[in-house]
């Protein structure tokens, strides 16, 4: 059982079906847009109803601009290693190093020969693969003298001139569930990639062993390798079973995969909208908040059997002495099971004067149409000047403009996206398309559920599931009343508006000036939208470092 301490990074897995095409690339940069590190999809050139991986990863790159894209994985037996080595490197250059390879030895095989690939057994499957890696690796290698060679048995490369050399490092993750594909991994690759359906419990375990010790046997550090999962699961109120809960339950399941099978690339099958923005919202942050606080806490001595045993999503029990959740409560403060008031003073090490610095308003309105009336905005309560806050209190705060950031890049992405349909560049069923697998267009803006969603994943630990933001922050300081009861009536406006955006773009193909019209109604969101997050921020950044988000 190890932790081998790598940064944790947080992906989705999708299905690259083309009934609907768009699907897949709106989900692509969904996963971008609410914070998701990497987009992976499978690759099986056989299936008819998929598009084809390549050619889809290079669509998904023009149109996103920081998540990392990969297959999961490469069908190696119908992608010869050179040319793959070279669509990488192309594509990475193309994409500003945001290209991984992931690679499968092949499955499906006789899908595989009906396409003209050769039938391989599980042995010879890993010798093709090894020397695919050697010749892919050989190709970016431009640095080293004369063409590539190498005679396999499977692949050959006799005298093939070197690069392109990729924009970045390029990791190579294996897909492998088998003895010699792990000592392979460990050998040769620079990840380990398997999906947790096809894993029983201890063979995260065993894998790793095996990795190990055949990294250590070629000279490299076990620490080379990093490990990613492909999970799946169910979210729900309450838990029935591994990842089949509440957000803060996949937290503490996916931190003990990573503090004890070294687990850091956690990536979601799913190609729910839903699941992706509350795995990017809730669960990365909540997970990346469990390990850090277990990884900075010293050992904690405690005589066994006598502190808590969790158990992963493949049923093996890891042996730590409290769980992660423990762990991260107790080094993040501890809240009293009594109040003592909405502006009582905390009695936390480590509190500073509130430095949360909320976006103001610029004033700057595109349309002449006033959805409500700002200088009828409630107040709440001054901040006590001598109030302290922990960094627990104030990163609650600043997670809810980090959210607000998210909704304003949206606004400028349709921004962006009317411009390309006045340009003839999309069509307006692929912009509705867009926007509607956007945060706000998915959100109903009328009981502050984003907020609350988003808001208590600094607490998950904290939280109890069926509560949400703004009835705990109504009943923690009734003052408080005016301001969310305004906020929710501008929710409910704000969601008319958006409709308007999308009775605008339909009217936009029969309605000789529906461009302007068009316009007009974007023009009309960002007033109100960037009006609301103002106002949102001014007053209720302070209350939740006061008061919590849970």
């Amino acid at each position: 059982m190890s932790d081998y301490g790598h940064p944790l990074t947080f992906g989705s897995f999708l299905t690259p079906g083309n009934a609907d095409p768009m699907r897949p690339v709106g989900l692509a940069m969904l996963s971008e847009q609410v914070g998701l590190d990497l987009v992976t999809f499978q690759d099986h050139p056989y299936q008819p109803a998929f598009l084809d991986t390549w050619t889809l990863l290079s669509f998904v790159a023009a149109r996103t601009e920081r998540v990392r894209l990969s297959a999961n994985v490469t069908n190696l037996p119908l992608r010869p290693p050179a040319v793959l080595a070279r669509s990488v490197a192309s594509l990475d250059l193309l994409a500003a190093g945001r290209i991984e390879l992931g690679l499968g030895a092949g499955a499906f095989w006789d899908a595989i020969e009906a396409m003209g690939g050769r039938r391989l057994s599980p042995g010879q499957g890993v010798r093709a693969l090894e020397e695919a890696i050697e010749i892919i690796r050989q190709i970016w290698d431009v640095d080293a003298r004369g063409g590539v060679r190498v005679d396999g048995e499977f692949h050959r490369a006799m005298g093939a001139k070197r690069g392109p050399a990729p924009a970045h490092d390029i990791g190579i993750w294996l897909g492998a569930y088998k003895p010699r594909m792990l000592a392979l991994t460990g050998r040769r690759a620079d990840g380990w990639l398997p999906s947790l359906a096809y894993l029983q419990p201890g063979d995260l375990a065993r894998g790793n062993a095996i990795i190990d010790e055949a990294a250590t046997d070629a000279g490299r550090s076990p620490t080379d390798v990093r490990r990613l999962l492909n999970v799946n699961g169910r979210f729900a109120a309450t838990g029935s079973g591994p990842l089949n809960g509440p957000a803060e339950q996949w937290a503490e399941e996916l931190a003990g995969l990573a503090l004890t099978e070294g687990i850091s690339t956690f990536i979601l099958a799913s190609d729910d909208p839903d699941d992706l923005r509350r795995f990017a919202a809730e669960v990365a942050p909540a997970t990346r908040e469990l390990v850090a606080a277990e990884r900075a806490a010293p050992p904690t001595g405690v005589p066994a059997g006598q502190g808590h045993t969790a158990t992963d999503p493949t049923g093996a029990p890891a042996d730590r002495t409290r769980t992660a959740t423990d762990r991260a409560v107790t080094t993040s403060g501890t809240r009293s099971s009594t109040s003592a008031g909405p502006t009582a003073r905390p009695t936390t090490v480590g509190a500073a004067p509130f430095a949360v610095v909320p976006t103001p308003d610029d004033g700057v309105r595109r349309s002449e149409v006033r959805v409500w009336d700002e200088a009828a905005r409630p107040a709440g309560p001054a901040p006590d000047p001598q109030r302290t806050y922990t960094a627990h209190d104030q990163a609650g705060a600043q997670h809810l403009i980090d959210v607000h950031d998210g909704l304003r890049a949206e606004l400028a992405q349709i921004h962006d996206l009317i411009e390309q349909v006045a340009a003839g560049l999309i069509d307006v069923g692929t912009a509705r398309s867009h926007i509607n697998t956007m945060t706000m267009r998915q959100n109903k803006w009328t009981l502050g559920t984003y907020c609350e969603s988003y808001c208590r994943v600094v607490t998950t630990h904290h939280t109890i599931e069926d509560r949400s933001l703004f009835p705990h922050l109504r009943r923690a300081d009734p003052r408080l009343a005016p301001v969310i009861d305004r906020l929710e009536e501008e929710h409910h406006a704000i969601h008319d508006v958006l409709e308007g955006v999308d009775r605008a773009l339909v009217a936009f193909v029969a309605t000789p000036d529906g461009m302007a019209d068009l316009r007009a109604a974007v023009d009309l969101l960002s007033d109100t939208l960037l009006s609301h997050l103002s106002y949102e921020e001014r007053e209720l950044v302070e209350p939740i470092a006061r008061l919590g988000a849970h």
